[in-house]
């Protein structure tokens, strides 16, 4: 066990893993273990490493899966969950109508094709912090990751292409109102994945958090 794993051995307990990715192990624990901690402590706690997008491709995550066979993709179900007023669903998991509360920009939006699936750390940044060195099934577990809610968030197409893959040292969402939960769900998705942060990033995450609740963040490892 790492030290920084080591240092929360109390905080830690058994869970089970919730994407069928390989067993991996980081600098937080083993997969499927589940750790609890303040935010602050989190983030001084985080791997700080550059960043490298040397090789990344898109098409290196295969998203927008069907992982569980029901007819409905990735995009499709956090449609169906995060909804704010219920869509119709036809035979074939097409949706239409319905309404979305969109965080970034504090906005309501009817119908799903004003809504974008925004990956909250996005796939490239992920790439740059760790993922380069995955297997192709822990890439596509990443992209598709309905195991932790802070993974995919339904947002306004116009904020999810504005943010395009910068981190916070360069975007955060324009309703000020989402900054503290932003960085919160950012960090955790980076410890959930066991992914580093970089020396500008831990900076823009810092200077946040301390403006924010102290609160405790609890996060099941995927890898």
């Amino acid at each position: 066990m790492t030290t920084a794993a080591a240092l929360l051995t109390g905080l830690l307990a058994p869970a089970a893993a919730a994407q069928a990715a390989p067993a991996g192990s980081g600098p937080w624990g083993e997969r499927g273990d589940t750790l609890v901690m303040p935010l602050e402590k989190a983030l001084a706690e985080m791997p700080v490493a550059e960043e490298s997008r040397t090789g990344y491709e898109r098409t290196k995550y295969k998203h927008w899966v069907d992982a569980n066979h029901d007819g409905c993709s990735t995009r499709a179900e956090v449609l169906l969950e995060e909804a704010v007023l219920a869509p119709q669903k036809d035979t074939t998991c097409k949706i239409s109508g319905g309404q979305w509360y969109s965080a970034y920009d504090n906005s309501y939006l009817d119908g799903p094709s004003k809504i974008d699936i925004d990956h909250r750390v996005p796939l490239a940044e992920s790439w740059d912090s760790g993922a380069s060195a995955w297997t192709s099934a822990e890439r596509e577990a990443y992209a598709n990751d309905l195991g932790d809610s802070r993974s995919l968030l339904a947002v306004s197409a116009a904020t999810n292409r504005s943010k395009s893959d910068q981190d916070p040292a360069t975007w955060m969402p324009p309703f000020a109102g989402d900054h503290c939960a932003y960085v919160t769900e950012w960090t955790a998705v980076k410890i959930r994945w066991q992914l580093s942060i970089d020396p500008a990033e831990a900076n823009a995450l810092a200077q946040i958090a301390v403006t924010c609740p102290n609160t405790p963040i609890k996060v099941t490892l995927a890898r």
